[in-house]
């Protein structure tokens, strides 16, 4: 059996929710401990995550902040919404980029836009760079924010909806904002997540700026925690923190799962494994047990209608499993509403980011997150073929919202290409598989020897 084509042969004993399995090494002796990983496999799937990512993000953004949990005056978006006309969110305005809510394409010639789903990820890639660090130290997240994230006074005018004035807009909100103000004070991570620092602790920030780490340390949860762990307190602590590792585990396992599996049984598997690390008494843990039993019992697999309206009942309104609701930007209910996408678009791509657009609240988030990790497991053209899209864009365009990265592609719009990222992406993991894993590079330096478990 091959995972991305690597040199490793898996037997697997499994259920939908649990594996066992037994590896191979890259000269075929029987290894439980190790995983031999091809770089130009990984390359092509880091090239997915940042297609699958932008295509989720910018498809997401069209019904962002639309439906909050305000059914009575304002119902919720279903099915029967896909393909009609994007209404206002709940500031009034739309988005200028689509009239409807539909998938949202960038083609070749013009770059996809940085966004904060993307762009602090591509700010922790380019720092990881700068640096040639395998973990970057509280001081050079505090220094790299300064440089790259504008200021509130500081940044560009900026027409972001199709009615409003230009505005001067930095593209930072709630918990990251706060984080950016308490950095030019001279606080570092992980101060700037603390309660009594940053009262927007418990908001989805991390969620959507930390998912990268899980690919950085492919095949080792553990590892993708630890480099994540300061990044993630930047901003989140508490629940929103366990939300935000929650996703990295995704990731960072999306390089063992078996991919014999159907999709929906490596999304799942995925899902309980992470699942595994959250705090047992903990609120998104009550979550994540609660709407995997209502999808589990739902017959109708095409209603996941059902169990988003379960969540608003019992999150929003109930406030049961020790949650209190305030807030549509908050950690909690925006985690709820992306385990509604995915489970029941069961790892077809199109399905979960269909799903996360119309659950509700800030929906750009969750979509953007599995749009990544199923762009990573499907690879760039597994990406294509699935919205059966092949003159997509490939350039970036960071400056959009951040600053001072240099422009890696003179010649075109934008300062990046999502291949020239993929391919930064694999010097990054060179770092952390000797440094961090203790794992190696082979002689040609075409693969890495991964140990599974902790020297």
């Amino acid at each position: 059996m091959k995972i991305f084509k690597y040199i490793i042969y898996f037997t697997l004993v499994s259920t939908v929710w649990g594996c066992f399995d037994s590896r191979k090494n890259i000269e075929g002796k029987a290894s439980s401990d190790t995983i031999v990983i091809l770089k130009s496999d990984y390359k092509e799937k880091l090239h997915g995550f940042w297609l699958g990512q932008n295509i989720a993000n910018w498809t997401g953004l069209i019904t962002e902040m639309d439906k909050v949990g305000t059914p009575e005056t304002m119902p919720f978006y279903t099915d029967a919404d896909w393909g009609t006309r994007d209404l206002p969110a709940v500031w009034g305005e739309g988005v200028p980029h689509a009239d409807l809510i539909d998938f949202y394409f960038e083609q070749t010639g013009q770059p996809w836009g940085a966004d904060d789903d993307t762009d602090i990820e591509y700010m922790y890639y380019y720092l990881h760079e700068k640096h040639q660090s395998s973990m970057l130290s509280a001081e050079q997240i505090r220094d790299g924010w300064l440089t790259h994230i504008y200021s509130e006074t500081e940044a560009p005018l900026f027409k972001k909806f199709t009615d409003s004035q230009p505005v001067i807009e930095n593209f930072l909100w709630e918990s990251n904002q706060q984080a950016r103000i308490l950095m030019t004070k001279g606080m570092l991570p992980p101060d700037t997540s603390e309660p009594e620092n940053n009262s927007k602790y418990m908001m989805i920030d991390a969620q959507l700026t930390t998912e990268v780490f899980g690919l950085l340390a492919p095949a080792r949860a553990d590892v993708a925690l630890k480099i994540a762990h300061l990044p993630i307190r930047t901003s989140a602590k508490h629940e929103a923190e366990w939300a935000a590792e929650f996703y990295v585990v995704m990731h960072s396992l999306a390089s063992s799962v078996d991919d014999n599996l159907s999709m929906k049984q490596q999304t799942q598997w995925l899902a309980e494994q992470a699942r595994q690390y959250l705090p047992k008494s903990s609120t998104v843990a009550k979550m994540y047990d609660f709407i995997k039993v209502s999808y589990e019992n739902n017959p109708d697999k095409n209603n996941w209608e059902k169990t988003r309206d379960q969540v608003y009942q019992r999150y929003q309104i109930e406030k049961l499993d020790n949650y209190s609701y305030q807030d549509p930007f908050e950690a909690g209910i925006n985690f709820a509403a992306s385990l509604v996408s995915l489970f029941y678009g069961e790892g077809d791509i199109k399905r979960t980011i269909q799903i996360g657009s119309l659950v509700g609240w800030d929906s750009d988030n969750p979509t953007a997150t599995w749009g990544g990790l199923l762009g990573f497991m499907l690879g760039k053209q597994g990406v294509e073929k699935a919205f059966e899209q092949y003159s997509l864009s490939d350039t970036y365009w960071i400056h959009r919202t951040r600053r001072n990265f240099p422009d890696r592609t003179p010649d075109k719009a934008g300062e990046d290409t999502l291949e020239f990222m993929a391919e930064r992406g694999l010097d990054i993991i060179d770092n952390v598989v000797v440094e961090q894993m203790g794992g190696e590079l082979s002689a040609d330096g075409n693969s890495w020897k991964i140990p599974l478990t902790e020297k």
